[in-house]
């Protein structure tokens, strides 16, 4: 709690009356932000693969535009069935019974594929994603593919589970027979974002499950208690509302490195200064949002995390590759800070093909390769070091309140289930001195990520 309120008075944040004000940072809309994106995309690489993915993947805005109801008609059973059978995926109190788990688990996905069977014809779902991938968007507009692309993510991590809390006999699962109505899509929505995971991922599952109004539309709780359904959806929101304050930082992220490349000094300073500030209510979402007040300890970890986790497979080329669920690791502004920073990221290549799409990671490759961090230290800059010294001061300060905050959380028993991150899976030993020392190696994880952030 020390820690925590140490990083809260450091950044400002103690009270709304405290933290920054809206005039802070010279405001200007953000469509004026895409269109001088626009202008100098033709100029700097940068500015182009911010625009790229604005284009592709936001459908003209970050976080993306997202249409949930005007699809082909072909489409529309996918959402339907998904509501439909929402009511019955999540349990008010999860079963011990491994025999009542495969029972209940079976049934449910039994409905599934006989509405899935009923209601969509395959071959014209696959008749308008190739349209799409030729290149013909004209009756599928990328903001309703980006709704359907969320659709079957989540429409293949409810089947995936079949039964919300999570149990262990769903977690031994090592292989899953996907209804074909849920598995010949998948390939056609992975190739357009360029992953190449099974599960779904940050973007499919939290960024685009929100409609133009900004509410969720593919909840997992529909019909448990306030808490709970309070608890999931301040706890995805906060992931939005992170790359609502995002898109302005990543927009003086270029400007930074287009004023230094430049050699115009003073613009430099205002936007590392710009970033300084915008980070301030950026890290309040987080300190704010996950608190046992707002995301309850008490009900996260069996009826929130668990549906965003994998841990299942497939045989790719003769070998059996495992794929696992939704990180934080995932979430581009961490990423993109990083690679402002100069510093190497947390994922490797392979997962980062798996579970990053990729507008996403070569935005965040430009950004590391145009880093000027390590050059202004080189070359004794220090004023334009420093204003990098109090960037990184924010984030080193943040990922300490981060590991604060979210160890508790997973470690709240969770008898039903074996213990399991979203991200990692599996990291249940035999006894339960081993399960301790698998979420250890978790917050080790976490502790080296703080240290290398200097």
């Amino acid at each position: 709690m020390a820690l925590l309120n140490t990083c809260i008075a450091y950044l400002g944040l103690a009270s709304s009356n405290d933290g920054p004000k809206n005039d802070d940072v010279a405001e200007i809309p953000n469509l004026e932000r895409v269109q001088s994106l626009r202008q100098a995309a033709c100029r700097h690489e940068v500015a182009s693969s911010l625009i790229n993915l604005i284009d592709q993947d936001g459908a003209g805005e970050w976080p993306p535009k997202v249409n949930h109801d005007d699809w082909p008609l072909a489409l529309r059973p996918y959402k339907d069935i998904y509501l439909e059978l929402a009511p019955l995926l999540p349990q008010h109190e999860p079963s011990l019974d491994d025999e009542v788990n495969n029972v209940r688990r079976e049934r449910y996905r039994s409905l599934f594929r006989k509405l899935l069977i009923e209601r969509v014809n395959i071959a014209r779902v696959l008749t308008i994603l190739a349209a799409v991938e030729a290149g013909n968007w004209d009756l599928f507009p990328r903001e309703a593919y980006n709704g359907f692309y969320c659709c079957v993510a989540v429409c293949r991590h409810a089947y995936r589970w079949a039964t919300i809390p999570v149990v262990k006999v769903a977690q031994i699962e090592k292989v899953i027979d996907f209804p074909p109505e849920l598995d010949a899509p998948w390939p056609y929505l992975q190739r357009h974002f360029g992953v190449t995971a099974d599960s779904g991922n940050n973007t499919a599952n939290v960024l685009l499950n929100f409609n133009a109004r900004r509410e969720r539309v593919y909840k997992i709780n529909v019909g448990m208690s306030d808490l709970i359904q309070s608890s999931e959806d301040v706890f995805f929101r906060m992931f939005f509302e992170l790359e609502v304050h995002a898109f302005p930082i990543y927009h003086e992220m270029v400007c930074a490195i287009m004023a230094f490349e430049k050699q115009d000094q003073p613009l430099c300073v205002e936007h590392l200064d710009n970033i300084n500030r915008r980070l301030r209510p950026l890290f309040l979402i987080f300190f704010e949002g996950l608190t046992d007040s707002r995301v309850s300890r008490s009900v996260w970890l069996s009826y929130i995390q668990g549906f965003q986790g994998w841990g299942v497979g497939r045989m790719v080329e003769g070998e059996f590759i495992k794929y696992d669920g939704l990180s934080g690791n995932h979430v581009l502004f961490y990423q993109a800070l990083d690679a402002f920073l100069g510093m190497d990221r947390y994922l490797t290549d392979e997962n980062m093909i798996r579970y990053v799409p990729v507008n996403q990671r070569n935005l965040c490759f430009s950004l590391k390769k145009h880093s000027f961090r390590l050059r202004v230290m080189d070359e004794g800059n220090f004023y334009l070091e420093e204003k990098f010294r109090s960037i990184v001061k924010q984030l080193k300060l943040f990922r300490a309140a981060h590991r604060s905050r979210v160890m508790p959380y997973l470690e709240v028993p969770a008898p039903e289930r074996l213990s399991m991150t979203a991200g990692k899976s599996v990291l249940e030993g035999k006894t339960t001195e081993e399960t301790k020392k698998a979420l250890g190696s978790l917050d080790l994880m976490l502790a080296t990520r703080l240290n290398e952030t200097i």
